[in-house]
């Protein structure tokens, strides 16, 4: 994931991400899927169906898009953002125990076999922790590209931690070449 975020550097957008590292408390949820909520999410002036995802809230140093964070790697009062780091293990569902990175390649489908992008999103905190692990829900767009804002249309090839199966992995799309 590391190599796609360095890749986008160097490639062309419409809408470049302002990156930043960002150093405290977040949420990393390159393992996640997401659900739909049933409302929508404006990015960048574009309307997005909004999902939601459970991940596990980190302490570290991370990546973050600020034009999304307003301008700040300051957290709104009682929540986070989700931001990523290149970890090789972190807490994952369902156990929310500390298991391998396990990165995969997958084509989006309609449906829940679209993705998610909760990156630089902001997460609420949940008030109980699982197997000792703070969670977080984070509100981010399904089927729009973290690189561009664009819609993410089925066919694309996208770059997940999510098992195989879960629905909207969140993830970043392979940028065409």
């Amino acid at each position: 994931m590391l190599e796609l975020l360095l890749s986008l550097l160097i490639t062309p957008a419409h809408a470049e991400p302002a990156l930043a590292i960002c150093h405290g408390e977040y949420a990393l949820c390159a393992a996640s899927s997401a659900q739909p909520t049933g409302r929508t999410i404006v990015v960048n002036g574009k309307m997005f169906k909004e999902g939601v995802s459970v991940c596990p809230v980190l302490h570290g140093s991370a990546i973050a898009d600020l034009n999304l964070m307003n301008g700040s790697c300051d957290s709104p009062k009682g929540k986070v953002w989700s931001l990523f780091e290149p970890r090789k293990n972190y807490p994952q569902a369902p156990t929310w125990e500390t298991l391998p990175a396990v990165q995969r390649t997958f084509t989006t489908t309609s449906g829940a076999g679209g993705m998610s992008n909760m990156w630089s999103f902001p997460c609420v905190k949940r008030a109980h922790r699982v197997n000792g692990v703070q969670l977080a829900d984070c509100y981010g767009p399904l089927n729009e590209s973290p690189w561009t804002g664009s819609d993410v249309p089925v066919g694309t090839n996208v770059v997940t931690d999510a098992p195989v199966g879960a629905s909207y992995p969140v993830g970043g799309n392979i940028p065409n070449q």
